[in-house]
């Protein structure tokens, strides 16, 4: 406890912290998931030539895949009661830590500045429905974008314990909205099989599938690999390992899914009513209700908590821990949460959010690849050469068997490194091109297309031949009566 790497926020949770069930943990993954960037996660893919059920395939598929590292790294967190940071202590040396921490939380500052700007705009449509005259209010999106990220930071305050809450309070209420706007989709746009076939108009690309297929199933198990690498700091409540394990297998796939193809069918929908694609929940909602106002305040309110309830699972809690870590004896929990607000800020999310092709392609694809590759280190590190066993107390200490080399393993920092350089040429050639897809690309783009696949591959087999060549695998730990 005297140590600089301790804090009481970083402590390995106790029996009496282990207060999440399954429905807390698949609650946690239905308020992430339901979010307007999921709704419309499907329409860079259309957009680009895909039909609908091809997204909605790839969608899937990428939520399938993510689902395998999420729940591998998530078994530390149940079993040993440490937040992320922590545990990669363990793979990285006790001052390496901090450049995986870094790298995930950075990542969570940028999503938190995308979904507070889009809350953002959601408070700004109701204001303009409310009073007529909001429209004409110099910067009235800059405003709303503010108060909206001030909420959070109050939220911030109440610690992971006001996450679980306001997960399980929101995640009915998600569903039921959900439900209600699907509802309308088939209902006005007359009927179910008549929605799907006006969904081929949704397509205003020709690019072949194939050639889709490969950067957009990345970017979409680029979608949640920030959380499959901190997903121990919730993990670290669950009541059992069966908890966890059932809790995502029924929320993260199943929402995302089910969620996607709501932002399909009510899309297509509006073909048929209006006689053009809304993709937009915000402006579909305002344009239905205009005439409801106490209506469209409720749809707002929903809409609001859905970007709360990602933003304070999926970018705040994490990057909290990981700022900690950087200075435990300085930085706290809420301290970290501050500092994720802050950065969320000057991330330029409005930038990030209005290009569908960068968004897609480029942020989600390139932060994919970097952070694939330290989580298969992680995975290969603790189920492989540790096999599932940590000496907790080392994890605390600057002199332990997780020092390594001044605080750092260089062999994962050398994994990471060997898996992430050769598809950069191809992330500068992607960022720079319109929309993100790369027209005839030479094998060195091709790399990229593949991105976190190929990283996680390579980095994972780097670190365990280094590892195993060079003496850095370690003996199991004898695991206490009380892990």
């Amino acid at each position: 406890m005297s140590s600089s790497l301790y804090n009481e926020d970083l402590a390995p949770t106790g029996p009496e912290d282990r207060t999440w069930t399954t429905y807390n943990i698949a609650a946690l993954w239905i308020g992430m998931a339901i979010v307007i960037t999921t709704y419309t996660l499907a329409s860079g893919l259309m957009a680009a030539g895909m039909l609908w059920w091809q997204a909605l395939l790839t969608i899937s598929l990428g939520n399938v895949l993510v689902l395998i590292p999420m729940l591998l790294n998530a078994h530390a967190g149940t079993k040993w009661g440490v937040p992320f940071p922590v545990f990669v202590r363990a793979s990285f040396g006790v001052r390496g830590a901090n450049f995986a921490a870094i790298a995930r939380a950075l990542v969570a500052c940028g999503w938190f500045g995308i979904q507070t700007w889009i809350g953002g705009l959601a408070l700004s449509s109701l204001m303009g429905a409310i009073w007529g005259g909001w429209g004409d209010v110099p910067g009235n999106t800059a405003i709303t974008f503010m108060v909206f990220w001030a909420i959070q930071v109050v939220i911030i305050w109440f610690g992971v314990e006001g996450v679980k809450w306001f997960e399980a309070f929101s995640a009915p209420l998600l569903i039921a909205g959900s439900l209600a706007l699907l509802a309308w989709g088939i209902s006005a746009g007359g009927g179910f099989g008549n929605v799907l076939s006006s969904s081929t108009e949704l397509r205003t690309g020709s690019t072949p599938f194939w050639t889709l297929f490969w950067p957009s199933l990345a970017a979409n198990v680029g979608y949640w690999i920030t959380v499959s690498l901190n997903i121990p700091d919730f993990t670290r409540y669950s009541q059992s390992q069966r908890s966890q394990v059932v809790g995502q297998a029924i929320g993260l796939p199943l929402t995302m899914t089910a969620f996607s193809f709501i932002g399909i069918a009510v899309t297509a929908a509006t073909i048929v009513v209006f006689d053009e694609a809304i993709w937009d929940p915000v402006q579909l909602i305002t344009r239905l209700l205009t005439d409801l106002p106490v209506v469209l305040i409720i749809a707002m309110v929903i809409i609001a908590i859905a970007q709360i309830s990602t933003n304070m699972a999926a970018n705040v809690v994490s990057p909290s821990f990981d700022f900690s870590n950087l200075a435990p004896k300085y930085i706290s929990f809420r301290m970290g949460g501050l500092i994720t607000a802050l950065l969320g800020i000057v991330s330029f999310p409005w930038v990030l959010f209005n290009n569908v092709g960068a968004y897609i392609f480029t942020w989600l694809v390139g932060y994919g690849s970097l952070l694939g590759a330290i989580g298969a280190v992680m995975i290969v590190d603790y189920w492989i050469l540790r096999k599932r066993h940590l000496d907790l107390a080392d994890l605390y200490k600057h002199e332990g068997r997780y020092a390594y080399s001044g605080g750092w393993n260089w062999r994962a920092i050398l994994a990471v490194l060997v898996g992430v350089v050769p598809v950069v040429p191809g992330f500068l050639k992607a960022a720079s091109t319109p929309g993100g897809i790369v027209e005839n690309p030479t094998f060195i783009d091709s790399l990229y297309t593949y991105g976190l696949f190929f990283t996680f591959l390579v980095a994972g087999i780097v670190y365990l031949v280094l590892s195993l060549a060079t003496g850095g695998a370690t003996e199991p730990a004898r695991e206490p009566e009380t892990a």
